[in-house]
């Protein structure tokens, strides 16, 4: 899962975020994008998209996701965060903002790869009383004829010509030892730098810190890792109509978006500093978004023209950009984007659950990937097992399961259901008019059935 940067000569001095995110290989993503045209800012946004229908003035599905990644590039280019050291055992699914070059010869010394007997010239040897331990000062060189016990990972005597397995070698009423097969010169011995010579440049900028990654870098003798810091995002949860416990009731119903958002983000490289409950506040929601020095707010709700849809007034009221006002996907149609800061943004999900899904994988994804300089996934497609409905001019992303080279889509896919999305792997993304039985369907990996480095979520 990692991405090598496109600078070949990497300095081992460390790079600003900037320059590491600008190392990380380039995925154009779905080819489909449209047109754009410069803004103030100097960053693209969408062409005019005028459907046939006069009153849907959405922007296309595709243009909005590459909208988000425009708007994360700009906000890092204004943003300039340092790169930030991060222990190891805090660094999984961070991206290197310097070289991971060795510090050190691995193997640093000649090491036994097997557990069998050391030996110095032909046989049959005499054995040594003492053996040769992993992790124990250097053994007395041998001499022609003499073999020691030595266990897997211990350093090689002086003089060793070859490692006799265990299961090769016996020994005789003398105590003498013989092969049982030939043994060849310099076998099973791991010689030093056999992986790497001190100062060999082992991955590059833009790498995705895996658990391989960071066992790596702990053999090449590091105890942290300078990577890109993770987006802070501050989740704000809107609606009178929600409840933190126990069954709905009364009109009121339970807040399935507080649970799921913390993890989704941290799922998709962000630090969550914080999830507020707000209601239908709009001072409150106010006060939040113009108290909040997060990367990203997400906000939950309130994103329509209702009379306690908030989230529209308070953005004009602050003076935002909107750089997304709703977008051509079903579930999730009223979601937005805009621009707080040059270094800050606002993504607006719809209440419904499996809209709020929706706008995360179409706005919050491609923005926090590339505030944190995540390489982009590899777009793939599979057939869809059966037929499936499409709306005449939106998107729509349906939960799908993954069986046998096939995308089987789920029922309970609409925008107030979760219990589609809870069994899927995947997202499909069927086009305007929907999607015959046997048609390739482009994937929308969910970050835990990946079996990548989404799986992590703290």
């Amino acid at each position: 899962m990692t991405s090598p940067g496109t600078r070949a000569d990497a300095e081992a001095e460390d790079l600003d975020v900037e320059e590491a995110l600008a190392l990380v290989k380039e995925n154009p993503g779905p080819a489909h994008r449209g047109p754009v045209h410069p803004d103030r800012g100097g960053h693209g946004t969408p062409a005019p998209h005028h459907p046939a229908d006069a009153h849907h003035r959405a922007t296309p599905w595709p243009e909005a996701r590459a909208t988000a990644e425009r708007a994360a590039r700009a906000a890092a280019r204004a943003a300039r965060r340092t790169p930030v050291a991060v222990p190891l055992d805090a660094a999984l699914g961070l991206t290197l903002a310097a070289p991971l070059a060795a510090l050190t010869d691995l193997p640093s010394f000649d090491t036994s790869a097997m557990d069998g007997w050391a030996l110095a010239g032909p046989g049959p040897w005499e054995v040594r009383d003492e053996g040769v331990l992993a992790g124990h000062a250097e053994p007395a060189p041998l001499t022609d004829g003499e073999a020691v016990r030595i266990a897997t990972g211990a350093r090689i005597p002086a003089d060793t010509t070859a490692v006799l397995r265990t299961e090769h070698g016996r020994t005789d009423e003398h105590g003498r030892l013989h092969p049982t097969r030939e043994v060849g010169h310099g076998q099973d011995i791991r010689p030093r730098g056999q992986e790497c010579r001190s100062g060999d440049q082992l991955l590059p900028v833009g790498t995705l810190a895996t658990p391989a990654v960071l066992g790596l870098a702990a053999a090449a003798g590091y105890d942290t890792l300078t990577a890109v810091p993770r987006p802070r995002v501050d989740v704000l949860v809107l609606g009178d109509e929600l409840l933190t416990e126990g069954l709905p009731h009364d009109g009121l119903i339970r807040d399935a978006l507080g649970p799921m958002l913390p993890p989704w983000l941290r799922a998709l490289g962000a630090e969550v500093r914080a999830v507020r409950r707000i209601g239908d506040d709009a001072r409150a929601l106010h006060r939040a978004v113009t108290a909040s020095d997060a990367d990203l707010i997400v906000t939950t709700g309130g994103t329509a023209a209702g009379p306690v849809d908030h989230v529209h007034p308070t953005l004009r009221r602050i003076g935002a950009e909107l750089l997304v006002d709703g977008v051509e996907v079903r579930p999730g149609h009223p979601m937005l984007l805009a621009r707080l800061k040059d270094d800050q943004h606002l993504v607006g999900l719809p209440g419904n659950p499996l809209a709020a899904v929706s706008g995360l994988l179409t706005l919050a994804e491609p923005l926090l990937r590339t505030l944190a300089a995540r390489p982009a996934p590899e777009p793939y497609t599979l057939p869809l097992r059966d037929a499936v409905q499409g709306h005449p001019y939106d998107t729509r992303l349906v939960p799908v399961v993954l069986r046998d080279e096939g995308a089987v889509p789920l029922h309970y896919n609409g925008p107030a259901m979760l219990r589609g999305v809870a069994a899927a792997d995947a997202l499909a993304v069927v086009p305007p008019g929907g999607a015959r039985s046997g048609q390739e369907a482009e994937l929308l990996d969910l970050p835990w059935a990946a079996g990548g480095i989404g799986v992590c979520f703290t």
